[in-house]
């Protein structure tokens, strides 16, 4: 049996006549990493801010550990915590004092620990205009933590954040999914989401469009092997020049990615052309495919085996 802590059924979100979120259900178990990614207008944040209780559902059902998002709010506020891509504190509120406000409103002492931790050590008396905008979001973060929430909701929690910022939310994470803490993670940075999420769901036009762990996301895919190439010149540089097996082409960073179904004929006539054209190799990578290459692949095509 599943012990689930959040349960979403049918869920639909509208604002007028634009349908946001288009009768979704997904469940997260207790002490769970999960992942809710999809494009920009894909209905994240519309459902996150409806299990947060700041918007209504216009059909289906949500619970958040036990409770009903629309009904009980007050009590919602003492089971979640949130942060949020921007806050809402005052200008002027120093690091201490909002620390001490939201641990007064939550009934529990002050976690000056979490500022450590998240280095804001020295910014405990600096006001939160004073704040470059990765120490806001640490402050944000320190602020969700501080009650010890049965269920965490990050809202894209690395964006802005140094390396060893970073590494040290990472590793609050897993912490608190040890002591119990569901977690929904909502980010851009399929890197991210590969490593720290136990499952995914990806949402497309208001839809989700598959659910699994990120190893079952990428296994559903075409199976399609990554072959990066970058060269001196611009030989490679020409959409219209095709390869043997290869299904898809997209260019990043310097690199033409090609998939391939086949990567032995692929890199043969890659390299041949290369050759051929006068060009020079400058590095040629094989790849599995990952979770960034699968969403891509989602997400550009629309296939959803």
């Amino acid at each position: 049996m599943t012990d689930s802590v959040i349960i979403v059924r049918d869920f639909r979100k509208t604002y007028g006549d634009l349908v946001a979120v288009d009768g979704i259900s997904f469940e997260v178990e207790r002490g769970e990493i999960f992942g809710l990614l999809g494009p920009n207008g894909a209905g994240k944040t519309s459902t996150l801010e409806s299990l947060e209780g700041l918007r209504a559902p216009n059909g289906g059902s949500l619970q958040v550990a036990g409770v009903d998002p629309t009904r009980e709010p007050r009590k919602l506020r003492n089971v979640i915590g949130v942060q949020l891509q921007t806050s809402g504190l005052p200008e002027s509120i120093t690091v201490d004092e909002a620390m001490k406000f939201f641990c007064a409103y939550h009934g529990v002492d002050p976690r000056f620990d979490l500022l450590d931790r998240l280095g804001l050590a020295e910014k405990r008396k600096a006001q939160y205009h004073q704040l470059s905008t990765g120490q806001q979001r640490r402050l944000s973060l320190a602020l969700a933590l501080a009650h010890n929430p049965s269920v965490l909701f990050l809202d894209e929690p690395t964006a802005g954040l140094d390396v060893a910022t970073r590494v040290e939310l990472h590793n609050i994470m897993r912490e608190q999914q040890a002591e119990g803490t569901s977690i929904i993670l909502a980010t851009h940075d399929m890197s991210e989401a590969e490593e720290m999420s136990d499952r995914i769901a990806i949402l497309l036009h208001g839809k989700v469009v598959t659910t699994g762990t990120p190893m079952e996301v990428t296994a559903t895919g075409a199976g399609l092997t990554k072959v990066s190439v970058r060269t001196v010149g611009s030989s490679l540089s020409d959409p219209g020049v095709t390869f043997p097996a290869v299904s898809q082409r997209v260019s990043k960073d310097e690199y033409s990615i090609y998939f391939s179904t086949d990567i032995g004929p692929t890199v043969s006539a890659i390299i041949a052309h290369i050759q051929a054209k006068q060009d020079k190799l400058i590095d040629l990578r094989v790849e599995r495919p990952s979770l960034e290459d699968r969403f891509l692949e989602i997400t550009t095509t629309g296939d959803v085996q």
